[in-house]
């Protein structure tokens, strides 16, 4: 897997420019109501990227944040199972890269004896070490226990009652993703796509 392959799988689930103001991500200061309302374009918030243009985000500029605050963020380069890398990925520009890392964490010390790894929301040698381990002895394993880290996670914000509205979706895009249909990049939003405004 390359960055290239998991950026395109990815970038095709986030879409287009959103500036909901009920999603705290569309908020620069990171919080409903707290700092400008920029929104989102191809997964890059203006909560994670409170400088950058969101509106006018060219999809070559997002490419390039991803791959240096994502995917070399992560080490990804160094996980040897593709399948890994993409939902380590996905799930990193989805919750953010600190999230991710600690659901590999959480992951790692599920299928482990003694639970080795400390959650600091980092992937580091250690962490790749089992990382690879587990790529090795039982991906399929390391990739369901990923997911259903990833699943108490929403639960987990939908239950807080602020992001509740956004769960569904959530829910669709796991199964999306794991259907492994391949995925057209839009540029337009939902709304214009229906109503062609």
């Amino acid at each position: 897997m390359s960055f290239d392959s998991a950026f395109e799988k990815t970038v095709g689930l986030e879409g287009g420019y959103g500036c909901d103001p009920d999603d705290k991500g569309n908020w620069t200061g990171g919080a409903i109501g707290s700092g400008e309302l920029r929104g989102t374009k191809y997964g890059i918030s203006a909560a994670a990227f409170p400088y950058e243009d969101i509106k006018n985000l060219t999809l070559d500029r997002a490419k390039m944040l991803y791959q240096i605050n994502y995917w070399n963020l992560l080490n990804l380069d160094e996980v040897p199972s593709d399948p890994i890398q993409e939902e380590i990925f996905d799930t990193g520009v989805n919750m953010g890269p600190g999230a991710s890392a600690m659901i590999v964490q959480r992951s790692i010390n599920f299928l482990e004896i003694g639970k080795p790894l400390l959650v600091d929301g980092a992937i580091g040698p250690v962490t790749l070490g089992y990382i690879k381990k587990w790529c090795g002895k039982d991906p399929e394993a390391l990739f369901k226990v990923l997911n259903g880290f990833q699943f108490i996670r929403y639960s987990e914000m939908a239950d807080s009652g602020i992001m509740e509205k956004y769960s569904r979706g959530w829910m669709q895009r796991i199964q999306n993703y794991k259907t492994g249909k391949p995925v057209v990049i839009v540029e337009k939003t939902w709304f214009e796509k229906i109503f062609g405004k």
